[in-house]
């Protein structure tokens, strides 16, 4: 059997070569169908790869565990403490470590409303204590100075950071580093200032807008020894004291796919040690829901834009191989005089197509993967003829990189195969039912 198959295969090659521009022009249409399922496939990729990437530094990949002050039962407003407690403790803050090691960041953070001072300017602002991981969590960048550090935290240093809006307002032009801004009755030397940045927006119901540019950082250890957990708030006339150990835990994760198994088991634990809901758990679903989206508009469309070559490729072989029968009608009534049957016939039309195909699909694939490079060069060569216009070009097409999907290759090799069995079957069969006697008739 397999000897048979290796001969017919070895003629189909051989009819093939006698039409060498005819036979190359075939393999040049499942060529050029590989190589644009394999490139637009990387490119789809590459280009999901990035918003995914974007989406993900909006806070896709984050879990936020927030303080909610619970409502008050106005029965007990007679006996209500000066102080009410709530919200997530420090000791929430240790569990989630010990009992989630897959974390990538887990920043805690305590925000309370303050007035800054230097010299006669003062600011309503957020003083925000943290750690210095708050820093990248939140995508921040340093103007000038630096950010905190574990020491800082350690020494529970007077230090502070300011957002670059508190800054302009309370030293205008003038270089804060060094200088020594008062919150309440204490002072805290400017170690750093943060660059503007635009103010985040609210999205759905998964997280809060947020403007840093107001916000003064200190020590999350400093922030504890010097101001406590208790803080008095003015309210219409009225004051009431809070006890809150942190304002905030943020999670975050290596992938999106973890999110919300993290977030169920953050829950759980919460639930154990919290009698009240005096929390919440936000997640980005709204953030996961559109990389989602993203991902598989891409990959229909790169699927939808690659099939499309692939037919095209494939009626090309179809259109070749009616002509070929067409032409060999004579050779067709000699072999089955011959003694072939219609079974012959159609094996070597089949092989023929096939062999058209696979090498179409071989070449394809080879040159598949040198996408990387070609895209790289096509970016180089544009730089140096139009860079005015490469400047003006958006992110995600001066820094894309095609990522190789493995699927992509297996998948190019099977269709080559699957269309030129399925474009190879109509001209085999008409081969196969013609009349022998009319076969050798033919001119």
């Amino acid at each position: 059997m397999w000897k048979r198959l290796i001969r017919t295969f070895r003629l189909g090659i051989y009819s093939l070569l006698l039409h060498k521009l005819r036979s190359g022009l075939a393999v040049l249409g499942i060529f050029i169908g590989i190589v644009a399922v394999i490139w637009l496939v990387a490119i789809g990729e590459g280009v999901s790869y990035q918003a995914q990437k974007q989406i993900e530094q909006l806070g896709a990949t984050n879990i936020m565990v927030r303080s909610i002050k619970p409502p008050q039962n106005s029965s007990d407003s007679g006996r209500r403490s000066l102080f009410v407690s709530y919200g997530i403790l420090r000791s929430d803050y240790r569990r989630f470590i010990s009992n989630i090691p897959w974390l990538k960041q887990i920043v805690p953070m305590r925000e309370i409303r303050q007035e800054a001072r230097y010299d006669d300017r003062k600011s309503e602002c957020r003083l925000v204590g943290c750690t210095a991981e708050y820093l990248t969590l939140n995508h921040l960048r340093m103007r000038r100075g630096r950010f905190l550090t574990d020491r800082d935290g350690k020494a529970r240093a007077n230090v502070c950071v300011l957002g670059d809006g508190l800054a302009q307002q309370l030293f205008g032009f003038e270089n804060p580093i060094g200088k020594s801004v008062q919150l309440d009755r204490d002072f805290y030397v400017v170690v750093g200032q943060t660059f503007y940045r635009e103010p985040s927006s609210a999205i759905g119901g998964s997280l809060s807008g947020q403007d840093y540019n107001m916000d003064i950082y200190i020590p999350l250890e400093t922030l504890r020894a010097r101001i406590g957990d208790q803080v008095f708030i003015s309210r219409s006339g009225s004051r009431e004291g809070e006890v809150v150990e942190l304002s905030q835990i943020t999670m975050s994760v290596h992938s999106i796919d973890e999110v919300e198994e993290t977030a169920d088991i953050v829950r759980r634990l919460l639930k154990l040690y919290h009698k009240n809901m005096d929390y919440s758990v936000n997640v980005p679903m709204d953030l996961l829901k559109q990389a989602r989206r993203t991902r598989i508009m891409l990959n229909i469309l790169c699927v939808i834009i690659a099939g499309i070559s692939l037919l095209v490729g494939g009626i090309g072989i179809m259109n070749i191989m009616l002509a070929t029968v067409t032409e060999r009608t004579r050779e067709i009534g000699i072999r089955r005089a011959l003694g072939a049957t219609r079974r012959d016939i159609v094996q070597q039309f089949l092989a023929e197509a096939v062999v058209l195909t696979v090498a179409g699909g071989a070449s394809g694939v080879i040159v598949g993967y040198l996408c990387g490079p070609a895209i790289s060069s096509a970016r180089w060569l544009a730089k140096k003829v139009a860079s005015d216009t490469m400047a003006q070009l958006p992110e995600v097409v001066t820094q894309l990189q095609p990522r190789i999907a493995t699927w992509s290759v297996v998948a190019s090799l099977v269709i080559s195969i699957g269309v030129g069995v399925l474009f190879g079957l109509y001209p085999a069969v008409r081969a196969a039912r013609m009349d022998p006697i009319e076969a050798l008739r033919h001119e």
